[in-house]
């Protein structure tokens, strides 16, 4: 590594949630960048948001899940010399988990409320992943987490989950009812000290 890439700040590739790139995301992206990071949030959807988990859905699978990976391996192809750190919201969490365990240079994964399952194959070297999730959480239920935190260990990932006690799926976004204030804090504080050691 160069001097000139160690002054430079860390990169964040950041995927939006089956809502689409709505205010929350790019709230977030600020959150990251006024701690330093340089953060891009490639938009899967062109364009398109949702006002309801039923209609992200329904995008989601028009457009494909195939058809989704390709788009953020499009937008993370330019940046990945840098050694990215990936993260994402619920969809976006298992798009970022499935790029980064394909990325050799990957310097973290960390995902907000979604995971993805992983091929019998998949190898990392102590890629630093930590996962910030309702409990219980509909879409990322305990057994299935559970089993996720297994393979994602025998892959090699270094693996934290914080859970969240009584609060909704995306308890981050302050503009849908699963929000949880007291959480959300709690989930960025974590995550803010999970990146900063990714600096080292």
């Amino acid at each position: 590594m160069t001097t000139s890439d160690q002054d430079s700040p860390t990169t964040i590739l950041l995927f939006h949630s089956a809502y689409g790139l709505r205010p929350a995301v790019h709230a977030a992206a600020d959150r990251l960048r006024a701690a330093g990071y340089e953060v891009h949030v490639p938009d899967l959807y062109e364009g398109r948001t949702a006002d309801t988990v039923e209609d992200g859905m329904e995008i989601k699978d028009e457009i494909g899940r195939e058809e989704l990976l390709r788009r953020a391996v499009r937008a993370a192809a330019p940046l990945s010399a840098r050694g990215l750190v990936y993260a994402g919201f619920s969809l976006g969490g298992s798009i970022a988990q499935n790029l980064a365990l394909g990325d050799e240079r990957a310097r973290g994964l960390l995902l907000l409320h979604g995971t993805s399952d992983l091929p019998e194959d998949a190898s990392v070297d102590d890629l630093p992943v930590q996962l910030h999730v309702a409990d219980p959480d509909p879409f990322e239920p305990h057994d299935w987490l559970n089993a996720w935190y297994l393979r994602m260990q025998r892959a090699g990932a270094d693996v934290e989950v914080h859970r969240y006690p009584g609060a909704g799926h995306l308890f981050t976004d302050p503009d849908l009812p699963d929000f949880d204030a007291e959480a959300a804090e709690d989930a960025w504080r974590v995550a803010l000290g999970f990146l900063a050691e990714l600096k080292g």
